[in-house]
């Protein structure tokens, strides 16, 4: 039996996956051992200085097959989420710092403007509101977060860049946006930022690194 979409993963990170036919093709370092990975299985690490043939280096996996129902995966939707949350926790977002205020005439009552009592209250609650606008900061922070997260992620930065392993994700942290300019920047600048991010990425650091001998490594059909 062929399997497809077996992890090939080698220890410098670099990885890709079988195809429908078991075959793969992976580029890696005479240093790197790779190793394989199915239903989160991996197996034992295999020096790649120790392969003797590159262009057909096969295993074989034993595979308990278990027939599943069919199971539909939605992607996360970012505006559903952050206006889940919003709901969640609608009375920190909307939570102002207390002042002092006159309440509404109640005419009714023979009564003209007064004093709002319960602003005056929460006027004086100095932890309680320290606590809250603790809270709804953090509550923000997380949502800008988010949204960054939503519009600079690893699927369309690699696309981009075509940076993949460590590379990627020392990219990610190091030219993360912040949250002004990822909400006010439009898609094309946005996107353009990220190439013209990775063309300085790739010249102060991938460059410095010493030329390291590679070989690549085919194999399959499973």
């Amino acid at each position: 039996m062929r399997l497809e979409a077996v992890s090939v993963i080698s220890t410098s990170g670099r990885g890709t996956m079988t195809d429908a036919d078991g075959h793969y093709e992976i580029t890696v370092f005479m240093k790197d051992s790779i190793y394989f990975s199915y239903l989160n299985k991996p197996t034992q690490m295999f020096p790649v200085a120790l392969i003797t043939h590159q262009n057909s280096f096969d295993i074989s996996l034993k595979v308990g097959v278990t027939e599943l129902k069919s199971v539909t995966v939605m992607p996360r939707n970012y505006k559903f989420d952050s206006t889940e949350n919003r709901k969640d926790y609608a009375k920190i977002f909307d939570f102002r710092k207390p002042g002092f205020k006159l309440s509404e005439p109640n005419y009714n009552d023979g009564l003209g403007v007064g004093v709002d009592l319960d602003e005056l209250i929460n006027l004086f609650r100095f932890k309680r509101t320290k606590r809250i606008l603790a809270f709804q900061k953090r509550l923000l922070e997380q949502e800008q977060d988010k949204f960054i997260d939503h519009r600079f992620n690893k699927v369309t930065v690699r696309k981009l860049t075509g940076l993949t392993g460590p590379a990627l994700d020392t990219f990610m942290v190091v030219y993360r946006p912040n949250y002004d300019f990822t909400k006010e920047s439009s898609d094309y600048d946005f996107l353009e930022y990220i190439k013209l991010a990775s063309e300085v990425y790739r010249e102060r650091y991938l460059q410095k690194e010493p030329a390291r001998k590679e070989k690549k490594v085919v194999g399959g059909p499973w």
